[in-house]
Formats: structure tokens, sequence, C-alpha cells
């Protein structure tokens, strides 16, 4: 006997709560240091890499799914959770990254290096 899938439907977000640049730079500048090093540091990267005019279409739209579940407030475990709130959001960039690495040139990441020295320091 076969189970019955039901589709998840995500939730309807006001334009506010929409993936868009200013958004993403602000979820970075306010949590930043909650989420830590290496979570900005891949999202920079992919940042970074979706900017370039030579990353292709499939690529992108992979780095946008990963940066929209990082940015927007329906995470599988709460980004408000001490020392685990981000783990899910490092595996989907982790996940991202590996998935186009090939776009994330030395360019890239020294972009993002710089950007994470900005704000946590050497």
């Amino acid at each position: 006997m076969a189970e019955e899938i039901q589709l998840y439907s995500p939730p309807n977000l006001e334009a506010t709560e929409r993936l868009n640049e200013r958004s993403f730079w602000n979820k970075l500048n306010r949590f930043a240091r909650r989420a830590g090093r290496e979570v900005v540091e891949k999202a920079l990267w992919l940042y970074y890499a979706y900017k370039r005019p030579e990353t292709p279409a499939w690529a992108k739209r992979t780095i946008l799914g990963a940066l929209a579940y990082f940015i927007l407030p329906v995470d599988a475990i709460s980004d408000l959770l001490v020392g685990v709130g981000y783990t899910d959001d490092l595996t989907v960039l982790v996940f991202a990254v590996g998935t186009v690495a090939a776009y994330i040139n030395p360019t890239v990441k020294e972009q993002a290096r710089q950007k994470v020295i900005e704000w946590f320091g050497e």
C-alpha cells in the first residue's frame, strides 16, 4: 500500500522578506558574529561568485537557493539557538560551494577574505 505524499507549501513571504541583495547584506551585518566566520565566508564566496558574469545560469540558481535559505527566516533549525542555530545554514552553503566550486576562483575568495577581515579582524 503506497503512502500519500504531501507536497511542501512554503509560507507566503511579505515583499520585505524576499531574497534581494539588501536583505543579504542586512542579515550578514546583523548576524555575522553570531553566525561565525566560516558561515560568513562561505556566504560571501557564493555571493561574489554569483556577481561574476562568467558564472553560468545553473550555478547562479544554485547560489541563489543557498543564499535564500541563509537569508529567509524559515529554517530547519532556528538561527536563535545558541551553538546549533547556523549549522543547517552552513550545511546548505557548503553543499552549494561544492556544487559551484569551479566558479569560486581566487579573486572571489580574496574579495570574501577582505570582507571577513573587515568584520572579524585577522
